[in-house]
């Protein structure tokens, strides 16, 4: 680590200082806020390991696709494997909080719209939050721009509902909500009620029949619904986008061009290239599997399944759901606590906002403050924050009219795609996965089509771009 400069180090204090003050002053104000201390610490842990790695989904896939460098794609499949092989132990124990999600056709369609969107901003839902920890104000709309587009796609009804089938209106209907949701007004509502909640669920390991913990967990979820198509994706990029540079460095080296030896010490090679990212992604795993198993603790600890309950207990009753809950995951996720901050915004500017399944009956709108999903999310970028203070690469760097189109656009789609696919890059696509979900990889092919349009518009918008300047300098 480069020497640090003395500002910089002033800072990380005044940040570290300030959460560990927060979490003291909340305690004493009532012990339960430890369960929202727990959320802001892990969210810390994970902007440090996001900024150190430069672990970002949008990155890994504009490299790979746009200029042939697999570095960071490689080392996010490895992080996967490293991630779902420390959680498949919270697993197996009984101590894990996550919750599988339908899969289905929808899940590669919100996959394809969020990959396109988060090309064209340059950033992941993830990705965009280190971002704004080293100071990038267009990463910061980013984030505004997938908080925004979900708080609004989420309620959207009138014109909306012509575009649902009838079939899926009369499946929401059926369910028997509660009257305070209004099933029937309302696109996102009828999607969820009418069609997403009548998709199956699946692990790998209940795909394979394996009911014993610990072999449903590492030989079922890891190593075939993990290990064996990581692998998969690593030699296929290893063969198209880096052999070929590999064997030339060989030839220039005058070393041998051919062999099984040969090829392992390049596909090793590989993997190396991607360490920074990998151990990233090792403690990444650590920390959210660790986050898994301290949650279910707290849980067991206070009695509840959801912090919504220690809500109520503390007389906070505004903001919760129908079921009276929360938007409470037990694990690393993005979105979703991004779209309830302006959804509760909304709701204190007049927004008739909670007679939907979304806020109104699952995740509720606390008041941020007090929303465990939040924290973690603020202190992710704290923690990002710090680290590339340490590293000297904290900078503000401001937006132009032609990156915050882009932003907007882009933040827009992946709201979109989030709320159809129930998650981001993050709680779509790398938990999923690492837990051995199905819908994970569903989600993941999507993304990764959406990635290569992404590109390629991106490519031909922007040579017209530099046509039309040189046409302009040419006059």
């Amino acid at each position: 680590m480069e020497n640090i400069e003395r500002k910089n180090l002033v800072w990380v204090f005044v940040i570290i200082g300030f959460l560990s003050l927060l979490s003291i002053v909340t305690y004493q104000m009532h012990e339960y806020y430890i369960y929202l201390t727990a959320y802001l610490w892990f969210g810390f842990v994970y902007g440090m390991c996001l900024q150190y790695g430069r672990f970002c989904f949008s990155s890994a896939f504009r490299d790979l696709f746009a200029v042939g460098v697999p570095r960071m794609a490689v080392g996010i499949v490895i992080a996967m494997v490293l991630f779902g092989a420390v959680s498949a132990f919270v697993t197996a124990t009984g101590n894990s909080t996550f919750h599988a999600a339908p899969y289905g056709i929808h899940s590669v369609i919100a996959g394809f719209i969020f990959g396109v969107g988060m090309v064209l901003t340059g950033g992941c839902a993830s990705g965009s939050l280190y971002k704004a920890g080293e100071g990038n104000v267009t990463a910061m709309l980013v984030i505004l721009s997938i908080s925004v587009s979900q708080a609004i796609f989420a309620d959207i009804g009138g014109w909306a509902n012509n575009l649902v089938p009838y079939a899926w209106h009369q499946s929401a209907i059926a369910k028997g909500l509660p009257a305070a949701i209004n099933v029937g007004d309302g696109w996102m509502d009828q999607f969820l009620a009418g069609y997403v909640w009548d998709q199956p669920v699946l692990l790998f390991s209940q795909w394979l029949g394996l009911r014993q913990p610990f072999v449903a967990a590492y030989v079922g979820d890891v190593f075939v619904g993990i290990v064996l198509p990581a692998s998969t994706l690593l030699v296929a990029v290893y063969f198209i986008w880096y052999r070929k540079g590999y064997l030339r460095k060989q030839a220039e080296a005058r070393r041998p061009t051919s062999g099984l030896r040969v090829e392992l010490a390049g596909y090793w090679s590989m993997i190396m290239a991607s360490k920074r990212t990998a151990i990233a992604g090792l403690v990444l795993g650590i920390a959210a599997g660790l986050h898994m198993y301290v949650m279910k603790g707290m849980q067991l600890k206070f009695g509840v399944t959801n912090f919504g309950t220690l809500m109520k207990e503390m007389g906070i009753t505004f903001g919760l759901s129908a079921k009276g809950t929360v938007f409470d995951p037990g694990y690393w996720y993005v979105t979703t606590q991004e779209a309830q901050w302006v959804g509760w915004v909304f709701n204190k500017l007049g927004a008739d906002n909670m007679d939907n399944i979304y806020f109104g009956l699952e995740n509720g709108i606390p008041n941020p403050l007090i929303n465990p999903a939040d924290w973690m999310s603020l202190a992710l970028i704290g923690g990002a924050a710090v680290m590339a203070l340490l590293h000297n690469e904290f900078k503000w760097k401001g937006t132009t009219r032609e990156l915050a189109m882009w932003a907007i656009i882009g933040g827009t789609l992946m709201g979109i795609g989030s709320r159809l696919g129930l998650g981001c890059n993050v709680g779509a696509f790398f938990v999923r996965v690492s837990q051995g979900d199905v819908s994970g990889w569903l989600f993941g092919i999507g993304m990764i089509g959406g990635a290569y349009i992404g590109v390629k518009f991106f490519n031909w918008w922007t040579e017209r771009k530099m046509a039309k300047e040189m046409a302009a300098c040419e006059i």
